[in-house]
């Protein structure tokens, strides 16, 4: 148990705001170099690089050598779970009169490390389970016999999906609007589907994401969803 960082340690890294920026702008599942992480932080690249160190001992981050340049990401889907949740937590309102006050692109639809977020994440969750073919539960989910139909037909094949180091299937709470979207190795497959498709697209310099034409059209006939 020595070797596992401890949960004071995790949240003293994550409460210092330079370190935490660090974390988030890596919430979209890019790997970034710490040259662009010291821009996402506001601080120097000697400071980021001891941030960095410090990140990736903890097993927040991996490091990856290409050519001249070492890029930083997210461990694991796990780590971009924890830290969507406690921007949920950071968010709550005192108040039912508080509004939101964020970047609306980002609430209508975004990356939450490699799945769907926001309203449009939401509505995909909601959809599934609407239709049965996605049971969620607080802890979990599970796909049911008629959704594994609809996953093939939409062209995901769930036996060959990446279940490593990962959930199958699982809720992940969304901190725009408190509610759940779906996230997973069957949420995963989904966002990369629906890249693949051309349904959505990425922002630049951001984890939002707009939906295209294409897209609109296909989140009618295949999820019900009328996206405005």
């Amino acid at each position: 148990m020595a070797s596992t960082p401890s949960i004071a340690t995790i949240g003293a890294l994550i409460g210092n705001p330079a370190r935490a920026n660090v974390l988030v702008a890596l919430l979209d599942g890019r790997a970034l170099t710490a040259t662009e992480l010291a821009f996402a932080a506001g601080v120097s690249p000697q400071t980021t690089s001891g941030y960095l160190a410090e990140l990736t001992q903890a097993r927040l981050l991996t490091r990856r050598k290409q050519g001249r340049h070492a890029y930083y990401a997210l461990a694991t889907p796990l780590i971009g779970g924890m830290l969507e949740a406690i921007m949920a937590v950071a968010g709550e309102a005192p108040s039912p009169a508080r509004r939101w006050k964020g970047d609306e692109a980002l609430r209508d639809a975004r990356t939450c490390y490699d799945h769907l977020a926001g309203r449009l994440g939401v509505a995909l969750a909601d959809s599934l389970v609407r239709e049965r073919r996605l049971l969620l539960g607080e802890d979990g989910g599970e796909v049911t016999a008629r959704g594994a139909r609809f996953f093939a037909q939409f062209g995901i094949d769930l036996a060959r999906i990446d279940r490593r180091r990962r959930a199958f299937c699982r809720p992940c709470l969304d901190w725009s609007e408190r509610r759940s979207h779906l996230a997973g190795a069957v949420g995963a497959a989904l966002a990369a589907r629906c890249f693949e498709l051309g349904w959505i697209e990425r922002a630049r310099d951001s984890r939002a994401v707009s939906v295209a034409p294409a897209g609109r059209a296909g989140l009618v006939e295949m999820f019900g969803i009328a996206w405005p």
